[in-house]
């Protein structure tokens, strides 16, 4: 399922391939709008563009903006490679973590719970990245 969002008007527009009914526009609280028209956006993806993985990601915010900067740590070299920067602006960002929250809720549904062990959870921040600030 992709999830796309457009901050501007706080639409969550969820679409599904081959589910009728679907790819209309909901609201924050999961309810299609009355009277609301559906629109298509099409994304062109360049043939060049290269998959990215990310397993770790540094966060920065400042008044206008949140930036991602998304990085491949590399196994048992205490070194990572940054993959991709991207700045959002806050309420893109507020969109996002409530996007980002169905899509983790669905994936559980979908295939079961994702456990965190907690001491894993601990050893992750107390990491200190170096490079980029």
């Amino acid at each position: 399922m992709l999830l796309f969002y457009k901050a501007e008007c706080d639409l969550v527009l969820m679409l599904a391939a081959g589910v009728a009914g679907e790819d209309q526009p909901l609201c924050r609280s999961g309810s299609k709008r009355e009277g609301m028209a559906t629109r298509e956006i099409s994304v062109n993806i360049p043939g060049d563009l290269d998959p990215v993985y990310s397993n770790r990601i540094q966060i920065a915010y400042k008044e206008d903006e949140f930036t991602f900067l998304f990085l491949h740590e590399i196994p048992g070299m205490n070194q990572a490679r940054a993959k991709a920067i991207v700045s959002i602006s806050p309420r893109h960002a507020k969109n996002l973590v409530e996007v980002l929250a169905k899509s983790v809720a669905d994936y559980e549904q979908k295939f079961g719970q994702i456990s965190t062990p907690a001491a894993a959870q601990a050893q992750e921040s107390n990491v200190t990245i170096r490079g980029y600030s």
